[in-house]
């Protein structure tokens, strides 16, 4: 079984563009109306489609709002890719952090609303 989490949006045009320069994602497929994404090492997938195409069955049709929906992207370097998105610019909502249950974190948002949560692990205090 894989997963692929997949986002309604009219923002097909900003995605790609944000999660290919800003997070080194590769296109795995798209047209006009999807876009299948892969993470830089190409182990995990995202998709995008845009709302109301009638190619797709009314189940696919409405827009994702913009809150209630997070990514979590686990890294080897956390703090390097803290480094990396800070020199880029982007606006980031929760600064580097080390939680107690052994979470070393940052989140950012992209185009669409969506958090992605950055974490290494090291285990619990």
């Amino acid at each position: 079984m894989k997963l692929n989490a997949g986002i309604v949006t009219a923002k097909l045009k900003e995605t790609k563009q944000f999660y290919t320069e800003k997070l080194g994602f590769g296109i795995t497929f798209e047209n006009e109306f999807y876009l299948l994404m892969h993470t830089p090492n190409q182990k995990d997938e995202i998709s995008f489609l845009l709302p109301n195409h009638p190619s797709q069955q009314p189940v696919f049709h409405s827009e994702f709002g913009g809150q209630g929906v997070y990514l979590t992207i686990e890294v080897d370097d956390v703090d390097s890719l803290y480094d990396t998105i800070k020199a880029e610019g982007i606006d980031i909502k929760v600064p580097l952090r080390h939680e107690p249950w052994g979470d070393r974190h940052f989140v950012i948002v992209d185009p669409n609303g969506i958090g992605i949560d950055f974490v290494s692990y090291s285990g619990p205090e």
